[in-house]
């Protein structure tokens, strides 16, 4: 075995002829399949052995696709049953971005057959590089191989760098490979990669391809198991996917397994909802409730963010420089997470003295709430004539803006913008959305606006209800909005929703109900106050 290590394979050979005999010999004495990764100065850098059937490769660091060239380094393994180059083989090779693989057969103890997979890079059929497609070519014996290997990976390197040449990551966007994990029906769980798929557009990601995975029983360490894990991998490198998305929240353990295993960054739903917020957020509250949410959500996480801790630790009871180094930074995120807290405290307290301003003056308050996107900025600028950021995106608004709204009967009232929601919204967000609840629990009426042009309407809608409800607002005066009334496809379906929950149809694009709407804001507010709406004392903009 140790002698494997010092064969030398000359410029174009497979593997030299002495290794390879050596190697088939090692195999059929122990069994096992044995295999060598070979580097292109012919160099033997690693010795593999494996079951009868399989073997498992070292951890070999992460592999720098960005750079657009292959690994640098080739398996040539023993096979005991006969069989050529193989799934499992073909994984390796495009997971691990191998120059090739290579399977020898035996013949007793000696090399027999061998067969050689590759990457099958073809400009015309991959223009894009969509998919990474290989090419196994057909069994050859051992002693009549007609096979120049390194002409065959200096074509290989050419190809790759004509369709992912180098610069190719410089500046460009992540590419996301998303998985949706549960017991879900299909129809279900494409609804949620929908979605998932809103919020990576949100962050700027591309996402170039979709996992399902039904399963009753989730894997503590890998969340879906390892085999399942190794198909995700091979599919992910196959659309070269830069980045994994699973939709459901991941526990730091199984985030760095889920990272170890398929040597591709991972991310989950809370950590994508974070980073949207982290870009979104304006106002000094928005930005201090982004950074203790994001804290909060690291803490844990520290211990797993660098495995190189772990070989700095001492001996047996001794405490090494990793583990001092961590501590200190677990104390810093703690000590920061109190500085924050102290100042969103002090900053909630001015919420409320203005809050409580409106309320001795009588200025009813109305608030908009809903789903994320489903036009509450837009149905804001509509009523108030003012310039809220609107943009087709998830969580455009991140900071409540409220601004003064003229009522037909020449009364007014204060209407407030507030962050959209989202279903199953993750526990380290709901001190960003604390504002956001203030407002609705300090309204005199909520509006509750669904897009009406959404699948998923009535789905969202009881999102945002069990929300208000989780908070004690169950029982607050409300009216349903069904807005963009103007793109509505299911008309009838919709209409029947409306007049169900007695829910005005408006288009804050065209300007259609907005009329009827302000009329119904002005009558339910005055049926829920015991006191006369403030008069206009001057002229305003009317958006009837």
């Amino acid at each position: 075995m140790e002698r494997l290590a010092h064969h030398v394979s000359a410029t174009g050979e497979l593997a030299a002829e002495p290794l390879v005999v050596r190697l088939c010999a090692v195999a059929s004495r122990l069994g096992r399949q044995v295999g060598v990764l070979i580097d292109r100065a012919g160099q033997v850098t690693c010795v593999i052995v494996g079951d009868d059937h399989q073997l498992e490769l070292p951890d070999l660091g992460r592999w720098g696709k960005e750079s657009g060239r292959l690994r640098g380094l080739r398996l040539v393994h023993v096979h005991l049953k006969g069989e050529p180059v193989d799934a499992d083989d073909l994984n390796d090779l495009v997971r691990l971005g191998l120059d090739l693989v290579a399977a020898i057969t035996l013949q007793g103890e000696s090399p027999h057959l061998v067969s050689v997979g590759h990457l099958a890079i073809d400009r015309q059929t991959a223009p894009h590089l969509s998919v990474l497609p290989t090419s196994v070519a057909p069994m050859q014996p051992w002693a009549s191989l007609q096979f120049d290997c390194g002409a065959v990976i200096a074509d290989l390197d050419a190809q790759l760098a004509k369709v992912r040449p180098p610069a190719r990551m410089i500046g460009a966007r992540e590419r996301a490979l998303l998985v949706h994990v549960g017991a879900e029906s299909i129809a279900h769980a494409e609804t949620r990669l929908n979605e998932l798929e809103e919020l990576a557009r949100t962050a700027q990601v591309e996402v170039v391809g979709r996992v399902i995975q039904r399963r009753r029983d989730i894997d503590g360490r890998t969340l879906i198991g390892s085999g399942k894990l190794g198909e995700i991998a091979f599919k992910a490198t196959q659309v070269d996917a830069t980045l994994l998305i699973f939709g459901r929240e991941l526990t730091p353990s199984q985030s760095k397994s889920i990272a170890q295993l398929a040597d591709t960054k991972v991310i989950d739903r809370t950590q994508l909802i974070l980073d949207i917020f982290a870009r979104r957020a304006r106002t000094q509250d928005g930005k201090l409730q982004v950074e203790l949410a994001q804290l909060r959500y690291s803490l844990p996480r520290l211990g797993d963010r660098d495995n190189s801790l772990s070989r700095l630790t001492g001996g047996i009871g001794a405490i090494g420089p990793g583990e001092t180094k961590l501590e200190v930074d677990k104390r810093r995120c703690r000590d920061r997470i109190h500085r924050l807290t102290d100042q969103l405290e002090k900053i909630k307290a001015g919420r409320e003295m203005r809050r409580d301003n409106r309320q001795r003056s009588a200025v009813p308050s109305v608030a908009l709430v809903g789903y994320t996107n489903v036009g509450k900025s837009s149905l804001l600028n509509a009523l108030t004539k003012s310039d809220a950021f609107t943009e087709n995106l998830l969580f455009a608004t991140l900071d409540p803006t409220t601004r003064r709204i003229l009522l037909p009967g020449g009364t007014f009232a204060v209407l407030t913008d507030t962050v959209g929601f989202i279903a199953d919204l993750p526990k380290e967000l709901l001190g960003a959305f604390e504002a956001t609840l203030e407002e609705a629990a300090a309204a005199d009426l909520l509006l509750l606006v669904v897009d009406g042009s959404h699948v998923e309407l009535e789905a969202q809608l009881k999102a945002v209800q069990k929300i208000l409800q989780a908070h004690d607002m169950g029982d607050k005066p409300y009216r349903v909005v069904v807005n963009k009334c103007d793109a509505i496809a299911d008309v009838a379906g919709v209409r029947e929703l409306a007049t169900q929950r007695d829910a005005p149809l408006v288009s804050a694009v065209r300007r259609d109900g907005l009329a009827a709407l302000l009329h119904t804001i002005e009558q339910t507010v005055l049926a829920v106050r015991d006191r006369p709406l403030p008069i206009v004392a001057e002229p305003a903009w009317y958006p009837g």
